[in-house]
């Protein structure tokens, strides 16, 4: 794929961009390497006065990023402008936070014989983050903000289709007073980036993206014996059970299948509703997601936007046709509109059987699959019966539900009542195929430091 900003709304090639020679690559690890010997040494205080001063300049400059995003992949303008202050609350949460995930974590020292013993952490170095368009500054924040907080240095391999994003973030950490070097966009393909992480000058990797990607940089992570946290698919269970609102679960699963033009990892795709309820939940579903206007992104009428590329379009076309073809009901979509660009329209589907491809694959579309279910136990079975374990979602005010899904579900986050979302306070991740390690939180932010354990014993001359 060519590093271009190409118009999802038209089609129409934006602006394009020369890949790095070897020699400027070359100049960007370099100072990388550079940069990690003395940034290490930066106290945690000045790092947050930088994070802090990024967290202003990107609040006050959200309209212009936000219509840069909404520009580069397409999805609706308000919610790019949403993207953009999670940003900034998730920049602002570091600086204040990460100086006590950053504190020593004392031992017992007498059941050790130690006169002292606590872990201390430690930056590992240079850190290459792989990240994908649909979120494409919050995912890299997510990484950038906890890592330079903790003393790491960043180089970020962005998605080709939005590289004005990524050059933006290199920018946006310069002028916010960062050393040199302390975070760089590598404008680089995908093929080169084993080249980057084989370096002896690169400590570890984090990546956000597809199921191929993830096993293509854990094997390299792996041959090299070097640290990687993977985000790869999902596609979450979305449960509902009869004690629940029907007015708020539906709108909320509308909102979880079309947020971000249904291009999003973590909401709600599979929707499994009980028997006694689903007539009622289906009906009202389908009249919410057929009343969504699709249409231009800027405009602030639009509710779904087009999908961002072309390929992808046309992957969420394939699911859905071999669907319908295979026996699949199609309440509501599955054709895609008579305009220029990538649209495709809220699409509802029941009647899934195993022999369809999107019962077992991700589909990276507004498309949702409603399944009518006898009980939750019924749910949760076919749920786990999928290789991704990223969110989770259930509707229900029964507490023994409550507590049968928390312990029975596969998944890295369960969100009860609530739309399944990331937030810079707590954890982020997923098991099975949807990978491993965690973002976010004291957990993100340790993934990429040295736990190192400190044992003291007694002076030789035994003075205390």
């Amino acid at each position: 794929m060519a590093i271009a900003t190409i118009s999802p709304v038209t089609g129409e090639l934006l602006m394009s961009f020369d890949e790095l020679t070897p020699e400027e690559l070359e100049d960007k690890l370099a100072r990388a390497a550079a940069a990690a010997a003395a940034y290490r040494l930066t106290t945690a205080e000045e790092r947050a006065a930088w994070v802090l001063q990024a967290a202003e300049r990107l609040e006050e400059e959200s309209d212009a990023v936000s219509r840069l995003i909404t520009t580069e992949m397409g999805k609706t303008l308000h919610a790019a402008q949403d993207e953009v202050a999670k940003c900034v609350r998730g920049l602002r949460f570091y600086a204040a936070e990460a100086p006590k995930f950053l504190q020593n974590r004392p031992g017992d020292a007498h059941s050790v014989g130690a006169k002292e013993t606590y872990v201390t952490y430690q930056p590992l170095g240079v850190i290459l983050a792989v990240m994908p368009w649909n979120l494409p500054l919050w995912q890299a924040m997510r990484f950038a903000a906890p890592a330079l907080m903790a003393g790491n240095v960043g180089l970020l391999k962005h998605a080709s289709n939005v590289p004005q994003t990524a050059l933006y973030l290199e920018r946006l950490f310069r002028d916010a007073g960062f050393p040199d070097g302390v975070f760089q966009t590598l404008l680089i393909s995908a093929r080169r980036v084993e080249q980057v992480l084989r370096d002896k000058r690169v400590a570890a990797a984090t990546l956000t993206g597809s199921e191929p990607a993830g096993r293509s940089v854990a094997t390299i992570a792996g041959d090299e014996i070097k640290k990687v946290v993977l985000e790869l698919g999902g596609s979450d269970p979305f449960i509902v059970m009869p004690s629940t609102s029907l007015e708020r679960a539906t709108d909320v699963a509308v909102k979880a299948r079309c947020l971000n033009n249904g291009q999003s990892c973590i909401n709600g795709k599979r929707f499994f509703v009980h028997a006694d309820i689903s007539e009622e939940f289906i009906e009202m579903f389908v009249a919410k997601m057929g009343a969504l206007v699709l249409g231009d992104p800027m405009d602030a009428g639009t509710d779904v936007g087009p999908l961002a590329t072309e390929s992808g379009r046309s992957d969420v076309e394939g699911y859905v046709d071999d669907a319908v073809g295979k026996g699949a009901t199609l309440l509501v979509g599955g054709k895609r509109p008579d305009r220029a660009g990538w649209f495709y329209p809220p699409t509802v589907l029941t009647d899934i059987t195993p022999d369809m491809r999107l019962y077992h694959e991700e589909v990276f579309g507004p498309v949702a699959q409603v399944w009518t279910v006898a009980s939750l136990e019924e749910a949760l079975l076919i749920a786990n019966g999928h290789p991704y374990g990223l969110g989770s979602n259930l509707w229900s005010e029964d507490d023994a539900e409550r507590a049968l899904f928390v312990r029975d579900v596969q998944s890295g986050m369960a969100f009860i009542n609530g739309n399944t979302t990331s937030y810079p306070e707590i954890p982020f991740g997923g098991v099975k195929r949807s990978g491993y390690g965690r973002e976010l939180a004291d957990l993100g932010m340790r993934e990429f430091m040295n736990a190192k354990t400190v044992w003291v014993g007694e002076s030789a001359d035994g003075a205390s």
